[in-house]
This record gives structure tokens, C-alpha cells and sequence, in this order.
């Protein structure tokens, strides 16, 4: 594919991406109020369960209304993830054979999967973070969360469970593609739990040791489970190969 027409496919590709993440924003902004009382639950069940002050503080005038745009992007984000995930594959399949088309589709089709269960489990997360996290509040204190931080740290929760689920995808399109044999990952097993720990760090929003052992935990699991999807896949290839 010539230069200029690549340049045009990845315009085209990248508005059809952004009008998809437009319209998710649409629904992001109708379904503001019933995710955010979901997300607020866990604090005022806090509240009552210690019969304490614990509240979301909205500090200014605006602050309710850019909060709205925000997480009205970040829903929108979410649910348009098939789509922008399709864009993505429909501007590289040209260049692939139609093997390779066949296994990228399959890719695909398991990453939005992983990405939809990854924010599910984060969605079950994030109430248990924020029971433990409110628990140590001292006796006779206030605790007011304000509305931009509580909110920033729901959505990139949720967001990197999704994007960390989709890491098992990587390894095994690098494994079926033999650029990484399964015995590589296998061997690195010490250092990808390190890395797994490290990466789960990072991407919580919050310093404690809870909400990391929550994501480090199934990405350790989904690391071994793409490691045997893997082996399987390089004794089947070696099946199919005619001894010599």
C-alpha cells in the first residue's frame, strides 16, 4: 500500500474511532447518575456501617458538571472499546496475509472479551477497596473524598483491570507468531511476576497494598494460563510437522 493511501486509511480509521468514542460519550453522559450512585454506595454503606462522616465532597461550582464530561468519556471509552479495538485491527489487516488476518481476527476476539471481563472485575474491586481503605479512619474523624480524586481513582481502577486482562492476548499472538516461544515466558516466570507486581503498582491509582494484590493476582494467573495456551499450541504445531 502506497504511503499516501496508508496515511488515508489511518485518517479514515481514526475518525470512524473517534465517532465511535462520541457516541459512547452520549451514553456515558445518560448513564452518569446510575454509575455514580453505584460508585458512591460503597462510601455511604461505609458511613452507616461506622456511624461516621463519610461522604463525597463536590469543592466547587463547576466541579459536579466537569466530573459529568469526564467520567462521561471514560464510560464512553468503555463501552465503544469493540469498536475502537475493530478500527485498530481494520487498519492493520491490509498490510497481513489472509492467514494472518484469520488468527489477528481471532486476537480481536479475544481481547475485547478480556478487556469487558478486566473492568467487570474491577468493578467488583473497587467497592472492597474503598471498605477497607475507609475502615481506617480513626474514631470521631471526618473523612470527606473529594469528588474529582474519588471519581479519577474509580474510573483508572476500572480502566487498568481492563487493559491488564488484555495482557495474556499480547503473549500469546507473540507465542502463536513465534517470535516468543513458550519456553521463553516460562523460563522468566520469576521476573514476569516481579514486573507483574510492578506494572500493578503503577496502574492502581492508590499506594496500598490491597488494591495491588487485587490486580496482581489474576494477572499472575492469566500469565501462567497464557504460558499453557502456549505449550499447547507449539505441540500441536509440532504434531502437524512430518518427522524428517
Amino acid at each position: 500500500m502506497p504511503l499516501a493511501e496508508h496515511l488515508r486509511e489511518a485518517r479514515k480509521r481514526l475518525v470512524l474511532a473517534v465517532a465511535g468514542l462520541a457516541v459512547g460519550m452520549v451514553a456515558g453522559w445518560f448513564l452518569y447518575t446510575p454509575v455514580f450512585e453505584a460508585l458512591q454506595r460503597p462510601v455511604l454503606d461505609a458511613a452507616q456501617r461506622d456511624d461516621a462522616l463519610v461522604t463525597v465532597n463536590f469543592s466547587g461550582v463547576a466541579t459536579a458538571l466537569d466530573m459529568q464530561i469526564k467520567m462521561s468519556l471514560v464510560i464512553g471509552l468503555i463501552v465503544s472499546a469493540p469498536w475502537w479495538l475493530y478500527q485498530l485491527w481494520a487498519f492493520i489487516a491490509p498490510g497481513l496475509h489472509r492467514r494472518e488476518r484469520r488468527y489477528t481476527f481471532g486476537f480481536l476476539g479475544a481481547a475485547i472479551p478480556l478487556f469487558s471481563a478486566g473492568v467487570l472485575f474491577g468493578w467488583w474491586v473497587f467497592p472492597r477497596a474503598i471498605t477497607i481503605l475507609t475502615g481506617f479512619t480513626p474514631e470521631g474523624a471526618a473523612n470527606f473524598l473529594d469528588a474529582q480524586t474519588f471519581m479519577t481513582f474509580a474510573m483508572r481502577l476500572i480502566l487498568a483491570f481492563g487493559l491488564a486482562f488484555v495482557f495474556p492476548v499480547v503473549m500469546i499472538a507473540l507465542t502463536w507468531t513465534g517470535l516468543v516461544q513458550a519456553r521463553t515466558w516460562l523460563r522468566g516466570w520469576r521476573w514476569a511476576v516481579f514486573l507483574i507486581f510492578l506494572a500493578a503498582a503503577v496502574l492502581t491509582p492508590t499506594p496500598d497494598a490491597v488494591t495491588m494484590l487485587f490486580m496482581a493476582g489474576p494477572m499472575v494467573a492469566l500469565y501462567f494460563a497464557a504460558c499453557g495456551v502456549g505449550v499447547l499450541r507449539e505441540r500441536a504445531v509440532r504434531g502437524r510437522t512430518p518427522a524428517v
